[in-house]
Formats: structure tokens, C-alpha cells, sequence
């Protein structure tokens, strides 16, 4: 019986593979360049984190973590997402404390959700993520914003649309929770099990049900706009007016409900207008969580914050038919003949790679006519070729495969005139 791999998971091969890489050295560069610095953090935590720290009403803690017991019965949780461990590291690590302030991270990595698998949504997926910790300046929204929207951009994706809401303070969110409850209660009986369970707990996730979403109530919900206190409108508008100064369009969307229980002020999503991207349009969701630190055993801390998938982006791409430039092929392709320059090759090949270069030989005894044809397979710019006749006497050829030319050189400081050819 063949083993196969786990529903809900992939292998990434070699040939799709550069196309991750460079979408994370990409995303690495812009966050160095807004200067967030790298954080790393366990795949696993315990379970703790993320009940008090993403919320036991959302669906991701209710029904979608990877939770196991170890060996000295402590609960263990395969991590559902990145915020809540980037926050335990920061107040753990007491990074309050530093000088450098608003601390700016970014981070990297598989994350860990049983739901049913979908195109773009997988069971083990990479997310990337950022977080802004240490200011309630709304400038640093905009920021985040204007990072996720960098990265997107850089890549080539063009057929994106910015969604915006404001969850507002603690006093609004409590107007909007009792509106809420008021609107929804009388009916209640006619949502799923889940809204009526958040009835009373955490309202507000019931506008976020996919299985209610076309129900009459839906439509005519209290919005949460209508009872944004003068201080919750105000940081809400200055959030709006930074956007328009970066020249980064946005609609403001007062249903947009993020799915976990610690967004407050700024929520946004940025989606895909792509045609034939699918019924699940959004790439990346994030917003400000003023109160996780504190839930986590902190201070009082602000943080903003936003994360995407890597295979969403991916999937974003194909859409927009956007090819990265990946799989170029290598710089040099040793072809020997006889015995005695195969065995010289394995040391050349060395010190070509030593030099900087991508470079392969034959390891297959194929014949000469095999072996170009195993250099064009591999997008070889050049051939060297490296016979009997020659290493006696020796030299080397070096043929460009674009264009056909051809040049003899000495063996002895072939390394230093291939570098000449590069220039």
C-alpha cells in the first residue's frame, strides 16, 4: 500500500518552488526597507495562547485548531495563526521595554487550520504576516496598509480592491454589541447553531456567517459606523485621509467583520477583482488590536497588524497571468569526453560554483549529444566542453548556447576568463 500525502496539504516540487522563494525574498525586502525585523516562533504553542488570545467564539479556536496533549499532559496547539505568537514573544520577551519604538515585526512560516479543503485553502498553510506593536498613531495603519499593498504591487498584481472598516474603541463596540442583540434576538431561532451561540458572547461574528450570510437580518444589521464615538470617527477619518495621501484607493465597507476576537479601530482586507479567481476572493486581512497584549499578560500595548498566504498569492498570480522571473536557467553546463576529462570536471565544477556560478555536469556517462541536450533541458547560458585531445593540450571549449559563438581557453585560468564573459 502506497503511502499518500495528508488531505489538506501539498507538496511544493522543484519548478514551483523558486516561485515561493522569491515571492518571500521580495516581501523580506519591503519589510526591511519599512524597517520590521524578522521573528520566529514555535509551530506549536500552548493552547492558552490562542483561546485567550484569538477568542474561544471564533471558529478558528471552536473548530479549526490542531490540538494534541504531550507527554507531561500539558494541551498543545499546532499554531492557527501568527498574531498571537508574536505577541506572546513580544511581551514575553518584555520588547515593551526597548527603545525603538513602535516595535515592527514580520514573520514567516506553515500555520495549522482543520477546515475543508478548498482551491487556495489547505489544511497546513505558509502565511506571512506583520505586526506594528507600541503606537495608536493612526499614520501606522496607513503604514501596514501601504506595506501589504507594496508587496502585492511589486509582484505585479494589479486587480486588487482595499476594503476598510472601523470596529471602533470598547465603548462603541459595546453600542453596536446591545444594537446587535437587540436586532438579532427576536429571530435567532432562524440562524445556525454557531450565530446563535454568539448571540450572547460575541455578536458582532454573527455578520462574519458564511451559512446565514443572505438572511434578511444580514441586510438591515446595525452597522457598526452608527455608533463610532467622536474619538473612534476621528482616529477612523485620519486613517482614511493617510490613505488618500499614499494614493492608495479604498472603499469602506461597514460589514466588514475580521473573524477573530481581537480586532478594535482599523479592519481591512485586501481582495482579488480578478476574473475566474474563485467565489473566496480575499488575499490578506488584518487590523488593530489594542487589547491583545493585555489579554496575553502584558501592558497595555497598541498593535496593527495584517497577514496573507503564500498560496493565495500564488493563486492571484495564475489569475492575472502575471510569470515571475524564476527558472532562468544556470550559467554553465561541463560536457566531458573520455574518462580522464570527466574526472577533471568534478574539481572545474568546484571551482566554478566556488566562483559564484550556477553550474552542473553529467553524472548519467551520457554520450556528447545527450549531454547538450541535458544543458538546453537545463537553461544552460553556456557550454564548456572538455575532451581527451583537450586536456592534453590543455584548453577548453565554451560555446553560448543563445547565440552559437565559440571561444578555446586555456584550462589553467579558464575560471578567470568565463568571469571576462560575464561582463
Amino acid at each position: 500500500m502506497s503511502i499518500q500525502i495528508p488531505r489538506g496539504t501539498q507538496d511544493i516540487l522543484p519548478g514551483e518552488v523558486e516561485k515561493w522563494q522569491f515571492i518571500e525574498k521580495k516581501a523580506r525586502e519591503l519589510c526591511e526597507r519599512f524597517q520590521y525585523k524578522e521573528i520566529r516562533t514555535p509551530i506549536f504553542e500552548h493552547t492558552e495562547l490562542f483561546t485567550r488570545g484569538v477568542g474561544e467564539t471564533t471558529d478558528v479556536v471552536q473548530k479549526e485548531m490542531y490540538t494534541f496533549t504531550d507527554r507531561g499532559d500539558r494541551s498543545l496547539t499546532l499554531r492557527p495563526e501568527g498574531t498571537a505568537a508574536a505577541v506572546r514573544s513580544f511581551v514575553e520577551h518584555k520588547m515593551y521595554g526597548d527603545p525603538n519604538q513602535p516595535v515592527k515585526l514580520y514573520y514567516m512560516g506553515p500555520m495549522f487550520r482543520y477546515e475543508r479543503p478548498q482551491a487556495g485553502r489547505f489544511r497546513q498553510f505558509v502565511q506571512f504576516g506583520v505586526e506594528a506593536l507600541g503606537s495608536q498613531d493612526p499614520a501606522i495603519d496607513a503604514e501596514v496598509i501601504a506595506l501589504a499593498m507594496s508587496i502585492y504591487n511589486s509582484l505585479g498584481l494589479k486587480k486588487l480592491k482595499l476594503i476598510i472598516n472601523s470596529l471602533g474603541d470598547k465603548e462603541s463596540r459595546l453600542a453596536h454589541r446591545s444594537a446587535l442583540i437587540q436586532h438579532f434576538e427576536p429571530r435567532i431561532g432562524e440562524f445556525c447553531q454557531d450565530c446563535q451561540n454568539r448571540l450572547e458572547k460575541n455578536p458582532m461574528r454573527i455578520l462574519d456567517c458564511k451559512q446565514d450570510r443572505e438572511h434578511d437580518l444580514m441586510k438591515s444589521a446595525p452597522s457598526i459606523i452608527e455608533y463610532l464615538n467622536d474619538e473612534s470617527k476621528g482616529y477612523f477619518e485620519k486613517v482614511q485621509q493617510y490613505l488618500t495621501a499614499l494614493a492608495i484607493p479604498f472603499t469602506v465597507d461597514p460589514n466588514l467583520v475580521r473573524g477573530l476576537d481581537y480586532y478594535n479601530h482599523t479592519a481591512f482586507e485586501i481582495m482579488s477583482d480578478a476574473e475566474g479567481f474563485g467565489a473566496i476572493t480575499t488575499l490578506c486581512g488584518g487590523g488593530r488590536y489594542n487589547g491583545l497584549t493585555q489579554e496575553i499578560g502584558g501592558p497595555e500595548t497598541p498593535g496593527i497588524g495584517f497577514a496573507f498566504s503564500i498560496e493565495r498569492f500564488i493563486a492571484a498570480l495564475k489569475a492575472e497571468a502575471v510569470e515571475l522571473p524564476v527558472n532562468k536557467g544556470i550559467d554553465c553546463y561541463l560536457v566531458s569526453l573520455g574518462e580522464e576529462a570527466k574526472d577533471y570536471t568534478v574539481g572545474l565544477l568546484q571551482r566554478l560554483r566556488l566562483a559564484g556560478f550556477s553550474a552542473e555536469r553529467d553524472y548519467l556517462d551520457r554520450k556528447i549529444k545527450a549531454q547538450m541536450k541535458a544543458a538546453d533541458r537545463l537553461n544552460a547560458k553556456y557550454v564548456a566542453i572538455l575532451g581527451e585531445n583537450e586536456l592534453k593540450e590543455n584548453r577548453i571549449l565554451v560555446k553560448r548556447m543563445e547565440t552559437g559563438d565559440q571561444w578555446e581557453m586555456n584550462l589553467e585560468n579558464f575560471i578567470e576568463k568565463f568571469l571576462e564573459l560575464q561582463q
